[in-house]
């Protein structure tokens, strides 16, 4: 992907009150992040960050802490490609993850054709349909990253489990349109998950989630070898960085956090049983 930037951007600095021009999106990456305390405040930020940064569609992703790679910036890998610790994930690593991925996308297909659900033609012909679904129903890594386009949602999975700090990060996409949206330019694809999951998948509908990936696709180890770690990290399309206090940010309750059961899978998403099922697969095999 190409880094973001490189024309002008505008962001929130964390001694400035409105956004600011900024000479780069790593300054962005190294910063602490720009406090605010409610959600409104955040809302009335981030409608300034579209507003100043025309040529971006903005999509959110929170957080409980921010994590940093070796030269100190803020890194958002896909699960597939993130540390084992400290370090990068080994060769050997890599290529499990990819096989094991590999057979839940078979056991996905196998499922959709065995229940006879809504768009089974679809889930056979492209891989990064099967990706999307299998990441957002957190069924095994892959080289895929979860964001959204309600700040909402958001803040609320950033608060979830969160002490005393929350982070929202907010990257910038070229133009969206269709299911999925393909820039050679900026190297990358975003997925509109409420236009590829069946109707019987509701989190992605209620939502309003996206994936972000890698364009071309990674479909495999060979062709991972062609990109350097750093170059496979969400970090660099970073157009702002917020952080604050969850034990106080939702006081006003005109907008509400939303509760975890309506964040993450359960059996109340007639999909669960089918992701639970295919998870169970993958351990026996």
């Amino acid at each position: 992907m190409e880094t973001i930037g490189e024309q002008k951007l505008w962001s929130f600095v964390p001694s400035n009150r409105h956004a600011a021009r900024v000479a780069s999106c790593t300054i962005i990456r190294k910063a602490e992040g720009h406090r605010v305390g409610s959600f409104m405040e955040l809302a009335t930020k981030v409608a300034e960050l579209q507003f100043m940064n025309r040529e971006h569609v903005l999509l959110f992703r929170g957080q409980k802490s921010d994590h940093k790679n070796v030269q100190n910036n803020t890194s958002l890998k896909p699960s597939l490609f993130r540390a084992e610790g400290e370090r990068n994930p080994s060769p050997s690593t890599l290529i499990a993850r990819f096989e094991k991925l590999r057979r839940a996308e078979f056991i996905l297909t196998q499922e959709f054709a065995r229940l006879r659900l809504l768009g089974v033609d679809r889930i056979k012909r492209q891989q990064i349909l099967r990706w999307a679904i299998l990441q957002h129903y957190e069924v095994c890594a892959t080289p895929l990253l979860d964001v959204t386009h309600s700040l909402r949602i958001a803040a609320s999975f950033a608060s979830d489990m969160a002490d005393s700090k929350a982070f929202i990060f907010v990257l910038g996409v070229p133009n969206l349109s269709g299911a999925v949206t393909a820039s050679a330019e900026a190297n990358i694809q975003t997925i509109r998950l409420s236009s590829v999951c069946p109707p019987t998948a509701a989190r992605p509908h209620l939502q309003e989630g996206y994936l972000l990936g890698e364009y071309p696709e990674m479909a495999g180890y060979d062709q991972k070898q062609n990109y350097a770690h750093y170059e496979i990290d969400f970090g660099r399309r970073l157009v702002a960085k917020f952080y604050f206090n969850p034990r106080k940010f939702w006081q006003d309750d005109t907008f509400p956090m939303v509760e975890r059961s309506a964040l993450y899978p359960n059996d109340r998403d007639s999909f669960y049983e089918v992701a639970e099922r295919i998870k169970q697969t993958l351990e026996r095999r």
